[in-house]
Formats: structure tokens, C-alpha cells, sequence
């Protein structure tokens, strides 16, 4: 679980996100951080029961930094409104796919995958699903992964118009083929993420997941 004061601090920087007023209070920020990373070691402890790929991260491995990169963006607010923590083998910044946990006040979600890869990353996967219909059928179509998630995540900004080059219509996959990332999500409300069981409530929807990270990893991997 996380502290109400973790959760309060982030209302509260969402309403005053510059400089001055984040100074002013680090220490309920350092307050904040400390309590996510217990939370995340507690996650990854879990997790590595089952997955044994990230069993051995730390931490400070999966936790994402709260400044902004501001340099080729319209909103030059210095800090994010969240907490982010993924968790990959090879850790956050691995390309491999993989688990991740948004802590955000109203917007907070678990989930994973791998979000719009490099082109060469891409085509493996999208191989890697044609050769193997029927297992990624499987995958998603299992009763824990329904549960969780129901299905990918689809919309416009991450899934073609048309087939990619190289695949036809009729390919009895093409409604993944055509996706530019594989993600599902699921919402988690703010009154769990001060719940004693949100450690467990993540640990069993990052365990439903992991057929789904397995798979892509394999084409990812070869």
C-alpha cells in the first residue's frame, strides 16, 4: 500500500508544478519517493516468484525520474504528475517487453507490454505472432488474462489502417499484425492504492501478463 501522503503530494503538485513550489517541498517529495520504491520492492518481490527475469532488480532499476524532458515539448511543466515504475529484464530502460505501474491521483493503471518499439523490434514481434497464430491466440484468450485485461489495447495512434508491408488481409492475425504496440492496462482506483492488498492486487495482474511478455520476448530475444 502507499501512504495518503504520497497520494496528497501528488494532488498537490499536479496544482503547482514549477520549480519554486517543488523545492519547497522536497522533503515531502523524498517522503513520497521512499514510500513508492518500498512499494515497488515489494512488487518486484513478489512478481520474481513467477518470473524469475526480474526477480533480481532493484528498486532504483524500475522507478522512473519525476523531471519532465521538456526539450521538444509545447508544456514546459518541469514535473510529471506521477509515479512510473517498469519492470524488464535488463530493467526500465531494456528494450525487451515488460510489467509497468502508473501511480497518478484519478489515472493510475497497471499493465505492460512493449510501447511502439524501434522498427527492426516491431517486425519480430509481428513475425514472431504470424508463425505462431494459434499461441498468441491462446495468450489472449486465456481466462486469467481475460479477467484482467480483456484484450490489447487498440486505438488510432497505435494500430495501422492498413496491413503492414509484407502481410495480406485475410492473414487471420491481421487485426494485431496491423498494431505498432502490444499493451493491455487495467485501472487501478485511488482508494486501492492505499489498500493493503495493492502489492497483491499488482503481483496477480503482472502474473496474467506474463504469457504475454514471454511471448513477445521470444521474437524479441531470438
Amino acid at each position: 500500500m502507499l501512504q495518503y501522503s504520497t497520494i496528497e503530494f501528488l494532488k498537490a503538485l499536479k496544482q503547482n508544478n514549477h520549480k519554486a513550489w517543488f523545492d519547497e517541498n522536497r522533503k515531502q517529495y523524498e517522503y513520497a519517493k521512499e514510500d513508492y520504491l518500498n512499494l515497488i520492492d515489494g512488487i518486484i518481490r513478489g512478481v520474481g516468484k513467477n518470473d524469475p527475469t526480474i526477480a533480481l532488480l532493484q528498486p532504483k532499476e524500475c522507478v522512473f525520474r519525476i523531471n519532465r524532458d521538456v526539450r521538444f515539448s509545447k508544456d514546459k511543466s518541469p514535473y510529471k504528475t506521477n509515479f512510473g515504475a517498469g519492470f524488464s529484464k535488463g530493467g526500465k530502460k531494456s528494450l525487451l517487453s515488460g510489467y509497468y505501474f502508473h501511480c497518478e491521483p484519478g489515472s493510475s493503471f497497471v499493465g505492460g507490454g512493449i510501447w511502439m518499439p524501434p522498427a527492426p523490434e516491431l517486425k519480430k514481434v509481428r513475425q514472431e505472432i504470424d508463425y505462431n497464430c494459434t499461441e498468441f491466440q491462446a495468450v489472449l484468450s486465456n481466462p486469467l488474462f481475460k479477467k484482467q485485461y480483456d484484450d490489447l489495447e487498440r486505438g488510432a495512434d497505435t494500430k495501422l489502417s492498413r496491413p503492414p508491408k509484407g502481410y495480406d488481409e485475410s492473414n487471420p492475425a491481421i487485426e494485431y499484425l496491423k498494431l505498432k504496440s502490444y499493451i493491455a492496462s487495467a485501472p487501478i482506483s485511488d482508494e486501492e492504492l492505499t489498500s493493503k492488498s495493492l502489492v497483491s492486487k499488482v503481483v496477480e495482474a503482472f502474473n496474467a501478463l506474463q504469457p504475454l511478455i514471454y511471448f513477445i520476448n521470444q521474437a524479441l530475444e531470438l
